[in-house]
This record gives C-alpha cells, structure tokens and sequence, in this order.
C-alpha cells in the first residue's frame, strides 16, 4: 500500500471508529502518553485484550546518533506462547516497521529502523490466547530519517548492488542458533520527491525439509540496506533458505548452513 493510501486509510478508521461508545474501544492508558497509542491501538490490536508488560523487552540505544539507521532489539523469550511480534514507532509517517511471525523460532528480533522524529518505539506480541503485551519507550531523533533519500540513491550504485544478500548462522544450543542476514535495497518509503515506494515485503526462513522456521511482513520504515538477525530453533549443521520479495515482485533467495561451533566472543 501506498503512503497516500495508508495515510487514507488512518484517516478513514479514525472517522469510523470517532462514533463508537466509549467501551467498543477502550485500551489501557498509555503509560508512554502518546498522542498516537488509541489510533494505532484500534489499526494492530481490534478487540484483541491488550496490557503493557514489561517482559516484553525493547532495547535500543539512548541517544539516536543516526535518525537512518537506529539499532532496535525485541526479546520476548521470557514469555510463553508467542506467537507474533510487531515492530512500530507511533511517529513515523509509516509507523510499523515489522510484523514477525516467529513459528519455529525463539521471540526475538533485531533490526535497524529510521525515525522521523522524536517518537515512542514500541514492540506487541500476541499470544497463542490472542492477548497482545506491550511495552517500549521514548527516543529523541533528529527529524527526516524517513523522508531523506538513501545513501545508494545519492551515490548512484543503488541498481548495481540490488538483492545482494550475506547470511551468517551460529549454534546457540543442540537445537537453537542465530541467524543474522543482510540485503542490499534502498528500502523508499515514497516521502522523497520524484522516488516511489519500493522495499523488501516479505521475508521467510526455512529448515531442513522445508520446513518454515519464521516469517515476517516489512515496511518502507526499517533502514536501507536491512539488517535482521533472528533466532531459528535449528541446530549446528542444518541448512537454513532465506527467500524474500519487494513490492515490486522481486524475489531474492539465498542459503546458509548453521556453523559447527559457536561465534567468536567480541
């Protein structure tokens, strides 16, 4: 979907959902006070229940030293049951970044995100019970990560380097392992005069036979060239097949087999 139609439709459930009784959309205050948190709340969330709760770790630095390229890390893993992680900062002009869908794979996620101004960055995980938990913070960031054109663009290799992809996986258990996987794309959010929407939509990993550890949903709002590390739950020597698409239908496809020993400490 378009930036114009997103905002539209923002817009359209905002007036739909102005004349509702009071208790058809209560969520809990916002302990964060965002003015965005009752409108997000009614797009992600409907009629699930939803609570804050601290279990649900965001980590980011204190200070966003670059609005383009800001570090954001969601552990779930002291919570059962979950099911979904979504990725979002209430300011942004495309507020989710990434909608996880961890199937055979720990509740984590890392990536890179722009901010377009000071903003909450939240994480929301669903339970298998369909509850959501909420939690994040501030950050102040200098205005337009969102809304600058990327470096490639500036430099003009953008085409030359399109789909490249790295992949590294390490054990972390008899059955577990990190997996951290890299692309080059320019990840347009459209706010750049003269430059459309195009990034990376979609992205799957899958195990030995097939078998579909983690997928996920991406927004124009994760930085340019993505970085996503994840947490299969595959052991050393187990191949893993990375495959992706952007909005334009390409699709990208790379493998990486889990490394016999662990990564080196740094």
């Amino acid at each position: 979907m378009s930036v114009k139609l997103m905002i539209r439709a923002g817009l359209a459930l905002l007036l739909a959902t102005s004349g509702l009784p009071a208790s058809a959309r209560a969520y809990p205050a916002d302990p964060l006070g965002s003015p965005m948190w009752q409108a997000h709340a009614r797009t992600l969330f409907g009629d699930d229940p939803v609570r804050f709760d601290p279990r649900v770790r965001v980590a980011f630095p204190a200070i966003a030293e670059n609005q383009r390229v800001f570090p954001v890390a969601v552990d779930a893993r002291g919570i059962a049951g979950v099911v979904r992680i979504i990725l979002f900062a209430d300011l942004n002009p495309i507020p989710v970044a990434i909608d996880y869908r961890p199937q055979a794979a720990e509740p984590y996620l890392a990536t890179r995100i722009k901010l377009d101004q000071r903003t909450p960055v939240r994480a929301a995980v669903q339970l298998a019970d369909g509850q959501w938990l909420v939690s994040g913070r501030w950050i102040d960031a200098a205005g337009g990560g969102c809304s600058a054109p990327p470096v490639s663009r500036v430099k003009g290799d953008w085409a030359r380097h399109l789909g490249e992809m790295r992949g590294e996986a390490w054990p972390t258990g008899p059955a577990a392992s990190r997996l951290r996987v890299t692309f080059r794309h320019p990840m347009d959010t459209g706010l750049v005069d003269n430059i459309p929407t195009y990034h990376l939509e979609a992205l799957t990993v899958k195990g030995g036979g097939g078998r579909v550890l983690g997928s996920m949903e991406i927004w124009a709002s994760v930085a340019e060239d993505p970085a996503i590390t994840l947490l299969p739950r595959a052991g050393a020597g187990e191949p893993l097949r990375i495959e992706a698409r952007d909005t334009n239908g390409r699709d990208y496809r790379a493998s990486v087999t889990v490394a016999k020993q662990s990564a080196p400490a740094r």
